[in-house]
């Protein structure tokens, strides 16, 4: 039984990717790997096979650990609904909110979840990975910590740290992080990491091997600048991160709306992941003009957001924007926002809003949480796809939307349609109407057949001549590829059995001197 600590010096250092790879490289030696989070805050989040909810980054270790996901890979989930509050997911399933107040020592119960969790996976695995939140040398919340140094403690676990040297001041931030911790946190520190690097690693050698010598930590690699290593973050800093990958004339402009509370962003990696298909982040309602598609993506504060819509311009330009019958898509939350209607006592305190009015349809928000796996077609495509919300959306009587996953061709612009809601289908247990299309549906677009007859249908909808490459890779086969990639990148630049001999217990390849 062995177990490491991947802890980074700031949020998005890089250590979900890092743990990822680490579960795929050692996994691919034979190695029984698996990822282990005790407590992730993000509004990314997966469904697993089983029903549970987790953060999708987790999902994503799992995966490249070969392992099947569950509760078990981050027993505690808290998604921010507010500056001061999150709702709390507990073994995959909610379990009621957490205050700011709360935050250091109101979280025992979770604690106690993230440890049985750990020792279930130690003893049915060789190695657990863990990543850490955050920074663990955030010591103003180390009384009740149990992802960082109170988990490591708990369980003797050696601890990696990951710089992000692109940031500027890694070394400052590693020696930080060794000297502000006490005693008994920094014996367990096993080494550190560089992620991120650009450059001549000559140039920065120096500074790596003073920092060793003031602080007694090994570094145990140097990684590269990987820009094609981008799924599934759970970071908000992360977010928009997607490359403009290699296309041909005829770019397909995709605008996705930066909520402030967005929720399930990684739905438009799979739609970034298309050559030719630009995927860009925004707020301004000039990008909403000139876009050829405009997603409203998922939220955890779904009736704020659209107030933020409403403050910003957008839902005025969303509005002319379908009158002009141009592509809009609503995820989730996104979907929502389209609909007429939004009765909310529970996760907004004002407790509802009036929609957008481009979906003939009302939403109403009810305490169970609806978890699910949902299969179905359109066009002749299978779709698998996951569910993760509270509200419910009913089409209004008479629209044409009722029941049904399929859907037929853009016919036409609303300003055809002599009726708002009039010749409105079903589409992917959502609704379209006119070139405005919603579907409760996280994940849809990962479904390749799906994805590219949609976006097809698109691009000839708005004029443009992108259509899909036939010899582009799908989007499991292009993540696949990304956790080689990434597991390639750490065999060659980090000493992985030095590592592997520190997570089993052997001191002699780590050093953790005293200030």
């Amino acid at each position: 039984m062995a177990g490491l600590l991947v802890a980074g010096t700031s949020s998005d250092a890089g250590k979900s990717l890092i743990v990822a790879g680490l579960c795929r490289a050692w996994a691919r030696q034979g190695v029984r790997v698996a990822p282990f989070k005790a407590q992730n805050m993000s509004n990314n989040s997966m469904v697993c096979a089983d029903g549970s909810e987790i953060g999708r980054a987790q999902h994503l270790q799992a995966i490249a650990a070969g392992v099947e996901p569950s509760a078990l890979h981050n027993p505690v989930l808290l998604k921010p609904s507010t500056d001061r509050r999150a709702f709390i997911v507990l073994r995959g399933q909610p379990g009621g909110t957490l205050e700011a107040g709360e935050y250091v020592g109101g979280r025992t119960r979770l604690a106690d979840a993230a440890y049985e969790a750990y020792a279930v996976l130690a003893g049915t695995h060789d190695l657990v990975v863990c990543e850490g939140a955050g920074s663990p040398a955030e010591i103003n919340l180390r009384a009740g910590d149990y992802v960082n140094f109170g988990l490591a403690q708990r369980f003797g676990l050696p601890t990696l740290l990951v710089g992000d040297i692109d940031r500027g001041g890694v070394l400052a931030s590693i020696f930080g992080h060794w000297g502000i911790v006490d005693d008994s946190d920094r014996a367990l520190l096993a080494g550190y990491l560089i992620n991120k690097f650009r450059g001549d690693q000559s140039v920065l050698d120096p500074g790596l091997d003073e920092l060793t010598r003031r602080t007694g930590l090994r570094c145990f690699g140097v990684v590269p600048w990987l820009d094609q290593v981008w799924l599934d973050s759970e970071d908000a800093f992360a977010f928009a991160k997607w490359p403009r990958l290699p296309g041909r004339a005829g770019t397909l402009r995709v605008a996705a709306i930066r909520f402030p509370r967005i929720s399930n962003a990684t739905d438009l990696d799979a739609i970034a992941s298309e050559p030719g298909v630009d995927v860009f982040a925004t707020a301004e309602p000039a990008d909403i003009e000139h876009a050829d598609l405009v997603v409203l993506p998922g939220s955890r504060a779904t009736v704020a957001d659209l107030e933020w819509l409403r403050r910003r311009g957008l839902a005025d330009a969303l509005v002319r924007r379908a009158a002009e019958g141009r592509p809009i898509l609503g995820i989730c939350g996104g979907y929502q926002m389209l609909t007429h209607e939004i009765d909310d006592p529970v996760e907004s305190p004002s407790g509802g809003a009036a929609g957008l009015g481009l979906l003939p349809a009302r939403v109403r928000f009810q305490p169970e949480k609806v978890l699910g796996r949902p299969r179905g077609r359109w066009r002749g495509h299978d779709v698998v796809a996951y569910e993760i919300h509270h509200g419910v959306v009913e089409p209004l009587a008479g629209s044409g939307g009722e029941g049904g996953l399929g859907g037929e061709p853009l016919a036409g612009s609303r300003g055809e349609r002599s009726e708002r809601g009039a010749g409105s289908e079903p589409f992917l247990d959502g609704i379209r109407d006119g070139a405005v299309w919603g579907t409760i549906w996280h994940g849809a677009f990962e479904n390749d057949g799906f994805r590219r007859a949609w976006l097809a249908e698109i691009a000839a909808a708005v004029g443009s001549t992108w259509v899909p490459r036939a010899d582009a890779p799908g989007f499991s086969e292009r993540r696949e590829r990304m956790l080689d990639d990434l597991a390639d990148a750490l065999e060659a630049c980090v000493d992985l059995p030095a590592l592997l001999a520190a997570a089993r217990g052997d001191r002699t390849s780590t050093g953790a001197a005293g200030p």
